[in-house]
């Protein structure tokens, strides 16, 4: 199929006849059905149904809708690109994972658009185990994660540091210091996020080296659903300050924990596809957002 083809069988999708299709991209519903008609001639197979005036999808089309969606979506990002490049502004996008998305990032585009308003952004939350695809998929120009996987070959540039902490409703609570030690609290009822990643993994090898064992009454993949948890007095949860920082208010507390645990926050590209020099400007205010939470 070619690129035409591809539109024309999206927006006949999307909208289920030829003239809301046609108006859609705001071109004749003759030419809408005869490149519906020629890109069927070249499939091999029909791709609707004709019912009462609409065109039913038929089950080939539902399956070739998924691949054609994603280079629908892959032409729109092109023609912003292009867009912006003939404006003289540029485009970033940045990939992060969902416990900096909460605040950090959202307070980094704000103050980085302020100074560079017609810089696009395109944004979308991922795990670790998902950096390398995003990067080598070119689905990101920056990825910012805890740590990059080894043995890629990436450019990570330092953007500040976090530290985990114990997540509670002061209800429940009320006496604890400033800094808690997890010896003082292991029989509180918790929600563990010991899978999710480099994060999780930090916390369970302090409890290991101290011999500190939890009581668990749960699992959460992802710290936000831990805070959420924890809003609703399931239990407390031990995460990281950055996901706190977008939750605490005058019931839900977060006190660092005692001794330290630190991680460090990237930015982290291609080696073949350095930051550029908007990347490093964002970057510039991404670092400061983080010293600042």
């Amino acid at each position: 199929m070619r690129l035409r083809h591809i539109e024309i069988f999206h927006a006949v999708y999307l909208h289920g006849t030829v003239s809301a299709a046609a108006r859609a991209l705001n071109v004749s519903q003759p030419a809408v059905t005869k490149t519906l008609k020629h890109a069927e001639q070249l499939l091999g197979f029909p791709l609707f149904d004709r019912q009462a005036g609409r065109l039913v999808p038929t089950d080939d089309a539902h399956t070739l809708f998924i691949e054609v969606a994603d280079v629908q979506q892959r032409v729109s990002s092109l023609r912003q690109v292009t867009r912006n490049l003939r404006n003289g502004s540029g485009s970033l996008r940045v990939s992060v994972l969902p416990s900096l998305a909460l605040d950090i990032l959202p307070r980094a585009v704000s103050l980085f658009s302020k100074k560079y308003p017609d810089v696009y952004f395109d944004l979308q939350t991922l795990h670790h185990e998902e950096i390398a695809r995003s990067l080598y998929e070119r689905e990101a120009d920056i990825v910012i994660a805890y740590q990059a996987p080894p043995g890629l070959p990436v450019i990570s540039s330092w953007l500040g540091e976090g530290e985990l902490g114990l997540l509670y409703r002061r209800q429940d609570l009320p006496d604890l210091p400033e800094r808690v030690s997890l010896q003082d609290v292991c029989n509180e009822r918790f929600i563990s996020l010991a899978e999710s990643g480099p994060i999780g993994d930090l916390l369970r090898r302090e409890l290991g080296r101290s011999g500190i064992e939890l009581n668990e009454i749960l699992s959460a993949r992802t710290f936000y659903i831990g805070s959420a948890l924890v809003q609703k007095g399931i239990g407390v949860a031990v995460l990281d300050n950055f996901t706190a920082q977008a939750t605490v208010d005058d019931d839900l507390v977060f006190s660092p924990l005692q001794p330290t645990l630190a991680f460090d926050v990237f930015a982290i590209t291609l080696e073949s596809r350095p930051f550029s020099h908007v990347a490093q400007e964002f970057l510039s205010i991404f670092r400061t957002c983080i010293d600042e939470a």
